[in-house]
């Protein structure tokens, strides 16, 4: 449904971080300090984590690897900003992030250097918005979606490495949009 969404309005900076590889994804937990505004309301960034292939599609199409960018509000509501990945170059990004990628579950370490959120993001920051659920189990209902249109790359390897670390795709079946409009 088209429509004048207000631009999200990004608070981040570099931050230290921690990252953890749980068993079923690879995530980095963030210092206090990051945020967004979204219709007036203040989303703390908590963690960014990656699926591949991803869970959200563009016009039923998939991307190579998702990444879901987790915050909370002060009553615990959820926003969840969406950035895919489409194969071509290798992404700096990434390539730091999977050097420090523990390998084994439930390991973690702090990060050598500090991770700017910024840097997971298009330059363009338009993007579809929908009310919807968390993609891994409870699967509450309730979750503010923010996908962002533009894709960042991604090499064929970095997704095959992440992939092969996940014991293979750990995604979420794409759920039928029943009721639900997708702003744009």
């Amino acid at each position: 449904m088209d429509t004048e969404l207000a631009p999200i309005q990004f608070a981040y900076g570099p931050s230290e971080a921690e990252i953890l590889n749980n068993g079923h994804t690879v995530q980095v937990n963030l210092a206090a300090g990051n945020q967004i505004m979204l219709n007036g309301r203040t989303f703390h960034l908590k963690q960014f984590h990656f699926h591949t292939p991803s869970e959200n599609t563009v016009n039923g199409k998939f991307f190579a690897m998702e990444a879901h960018l987790v915050h909370a509000d002060a009553d615990g509501n959820l926003a969840v900003i969406g950035v895919m990945f489409n194969k071509g170059d290798a992404n700096p990004v990434i390539a730091s992030l999977w050097a420090q990628m523990p390998k084994k579950a439930g390991a973690h370490k702090k990060l050598e250097a500090t991770v700017d959120p910024m840097t997971l993001l298009p330059a363009a920051k338009d993007h579809y918005r929908f009310n919807g659920s968390l993609t891994t189990p409870p699967c509450s209902e309730g979750v503010f979606w923010l996908v962002m249109k533009n894709a960042l790359p991604v090499s064929s390897a970095q997704a095959d490495a992440f992939t092969a670390l996940m014991h293979g795709p750990n995604n979420r079946p794409v759920q039928p949009i029943n009721a639900r409009p997708i702003l744009e």
